[in-house]
Formats: structure tokens, sequence, C-alpha cells
């Protein structure tokens, strides 16, 4: 078995062993990193990231975010409901009404970090 390791090592070009050891006793589990990308993907939509942008200026209803956004009502309600179920957006009752807002910090964190990054030049 150890000897296979070995030849699988050197097929892949590992020099440091114990580098290699320490990396892969701190990676995520594949579980934690499923969950990871999916939380990512939330951000890979032009009209998500449109929404998360405008409701982290202000708590707005489906209709204000359609004018804001130029999308309609049903593609707006369409992308909340797919940004409650992977809690990045909460909302509130009012009446008749409905406000959506970020759910916590961490999304804006999230956010302004991605900002600075494809700022950078």
């Amino acid at each position: 078995m150890e000897k296979e390791n070995n030849e699988e090592m050197q097929e892949q070009n590992i020099i440091r062993l114990d580098i290699v050891d320490k990396v892969k006793e701190v990676l995520p589990e594949d579980d934690k990193i499923f969950d990871l990308a999916e939380l990512f993907k939330m951000f890979a939509d032009s009209t998500r990231m449109k929404i998360i942008c405008a409701l982290k200026e202000k708590e707005l209803c489906v209709g204000e975010i359609a004018f804001i956004t130029k999308t309609t009502q049903s593609a707006i309600s369409h992308q909340l409901r797919i940004l409650k179920q992977s809690k990045l957006v909460k909302y509130r009752k009012e009446g008749k009404n409905v406000f959506y807002s970020l759910d916590d910090e961490h999304v804006i964190e999230i956010l302004m970090k991605g900002r600075e990054h494809i700022e950078e030049v």
C-alpha cells in the first residue's frame, strides 16, 4: 500500500509530503466544501447581485426592487425565493406588504470583499 502511495506521489510530483499532509488535515470536509460552493453560486447571477446590492442600501419590497433593477416583479420574486432559501435575504410583513433585507452582516462582508477584489488594479 505504501509503495502505491509513493508511486502515486511521484507521479503527481509531490515533493513535500509534510506540507501536503498538513493541508489535507485542515481542508474542510466535502459536505462543507459543497455548501460553500453552493453559497458562492448565489453570487454568480447578475440579477441576484443587483438585488443584494440594492438591499445593502435599504429594506425594499418586490415592486421597489423590480423598479430599481429594471426587472419584472415575477423575476424578482423568483430570485428572492432562491436568496431566502440560501439564508442571504430575510423578510418581514407589514400588513399586506412584504419587505426584504439582507439576512445579516456576513452578506455585506462577502459583497464588500468581492468588490474590493474586482476593483484591485
